[in-house]
């Protein structure tokens, strides 16, 4: 029964290791017992005692956390999070992988890795990082931080609540960037119901020489992309028109596209 009790104990640290969640406290292998640590796996903790036999591939972490994290808080400005933390002390911190997820679905989030915002190394001082994940679409998301050592040893932070971006609540089309186009640019555009959508493009003569976008399309944050390479450099036109659920809307502004 002994055994068996310490069997389990090994099984389950291996399993927290191997999901890359690191657990940091005193581990103690008694005696007699055997360790087998596969390759790409660690066993970390404040404080590791083997009195057995040690074997595999992996590795042995002690010591404190490398990072101690003293907020982690956000702000939604319209389609746009901006994710704010702040690190009490580092220590060989090479930095912070930022994920996100779409909250829900079946089989849980999946994580992507959206950008990467560079550490300290190793401090004693407060350090604040911010990161902006930009042009969301409507939508609940999850985030968090994956911070990576100079040893590729990592731990995770998860935000602590879900984020939603909610659907525009007038019509809107911006300017294209950059502008001018050289040939390409994008256009956002923001529709608050569901409707069809047409974007075309007109010469300075007014003659029609690109349809954009002519579709239904579901209450949202949008990004087109005009591609000039067929055209002249000179000026041209964009032409928004929408209709649906009893509303209408239509703007036209300028471009300039330059080869």
């Amino acid at each position: 029964m002994r055994v068996l009790i310490i069997l389990a104990i090994i099984l389950f640290t291996l399993l927290v290791c191997l999901s890359n969640s690191q657990t940091y406290s005193d581990i103690t292998y008694d005696a007699g017992t055997q360790v087998d640590i596969g390759t790409g796996a660690d066993v970390c903790a404040t404080n590791v005692y083997i009195n057995g036999t040690f074997t595999g591939g992996g590795t042995i972490c002690g010591g404190p956390l490398p990072v101690e994290l003293g907020s982690f808080t956000y702000t939604v400005l319209a389609r746009t999070v901006v994710l704010q933390w702040v690190t009490m002390w580092e220590m060989n911190n090479s930095g912070f992988d930022v994920e996100r997820s779409t909250a829900g679905g079946n089989g849980g989030p999946h994580w992507q890795k959206i950008g990467f915002v560079p550490g300290s190394g190793t401090t004693n001082e407060e350090k604040a990082y911010y990161y902006k994940d930009e042009n969301l679409s409507k939508g609940v998301y999850k985030y968090r931080l994956k911070q990576i050592d100079y040893n590729g040893h990592y731990e995770y932070f998860d935000l602590g609540s879900d984020i939603e971006i909610n659907p525009p609540i007038v019509f809107s089309m911006s300017q294209n960037y950059p502008n001018p186009s050289n040939p390409k640019s994008k256009i956002n555009f923001e529709i608050p119901v569901t409707g069809r959508v047409t974007i075309k493009i007109y010469d300075v003569t007014g003659k029609e020489v690109m349809i954009l976008l002519d579709e239904m399309r579901d209450a949202d944050y949008y990004t087109i992309e005009f591609d000039g390479s067929n055209l002249a450099s000179g000026v041209y036109f964009y032409n928004i028109i929408f209709s649906g659920d009893g509303q209408k809307f239509t703007k036209t502004m300028k471009m300039v596209l330059v080869k």
